[in-house]
């Protein structure tokens, strides 16, 4: 029997956890699969183990793991195969497939505009964008932001937007928050996450302590959470996922 198994972050925010759960659900109704489950990488519960072995008691003889991740960094590469090598080896009678996470996908840049575009009621004549990622020692992730970036650029005509990260990679957020001084009429500052979490809120705080000290305007839009678009393309992971055996564990 097939079970599809997401994996989201974690947080320690309550209502990070809640929107990660809603916005899983909302892709667990298009998905016939009889076995569907929520697990988290950390800082919440049920744990991978734990979803994991409640695919198995409910009678999963192959699981879909579906990392619910933006981007291919450690955590994708790393830490969620060794849990999972470790529990196949504990069941090797179940077949274990790995899907990929969004990454670069065309789509999302249409939706990195609609948050830029509401979060600025009228853009200025010479706006600086900074798209804002978590941020990682695999220097993947900065390529594969840079990339989502471009594409934003390319697509929408933007002149000025900027990849830079909270952690891990350069240039930092505060970095490239305090070198848009003097520079451009107004800053539009993209968080390139998916939930509510200590990140954003991190985010809040820094940019409130620029403003003390500038007068530029400042503009956060909001995570990138409940969008179709974003359902859309974790659905087309779903699916790919569930009809190839290209990322499965041997």
């Amino acid at each position: 029997m097939k079970a599809l198994l997401f994996i989201c972050h974690g947080t320690r925010l309550e209502k990070g956890r809640i929107e990660a759960e809603e916005f899983v659900k909302l892709c667990m109704a298009q998905v016939d699969v009889p076995i569907k489950e929520i697990c988290f990488l950390e800082l919440a519960e049920p744990s991978i183990a734990e979803g994991f072995e409640t695919c198995i008691q409910k009678g999963a003889t192959s699981i879909s793991v579906i990392p619910v991740l933006l981007l291919s960094a450690n955590h994708v590469k790393v830490d969620i195969p060794k849990e999972l090598h470790h529990l196949q080896n504990q069941y090797p009678e179940v077949e274990v497939i790995y899907g990929r996470p969004f990454g670069v996908h065309e789509a999302i840049s249409h939706l990195l505009w609609e948050k830029i575009t509401k979060s600025a009621v009228s853009l200025r004549e010479n706006p600086h964008i900074l798209l804002v990622g978590r941020g990682s020692t695999d220097q993947d992730v900065k390529r594969d932001l840079e990339t989502i970036a471009s594409n934003v650029q390319n697509h929408y005509g933007i002149p000025n937007i900027q990849a830079c990260f909270l952690t891990g990679s350069e240039p930092s957020f505060e970095e490239a928050l305090w070198n848009s001084r003097e520079l451009y009429d107004e800053v539009i500052v993209v968080p390139y996450l998916l939930f509510s979490g200590l990140l954003i809120n991190g985010m809040k705080l820094t940019i409130k302590r620029y403003q003390q000290q500038f007068k530029q305007n400042v503009s956060l839009c909001e995570t990138l959470g409940y969008q179709p678009i974003l359902k859309d393309v974790l659905l087309t992971r779903i699916n790919e996922t569930l009809e190839t055996k290209k990322y499965a564990f041997s």
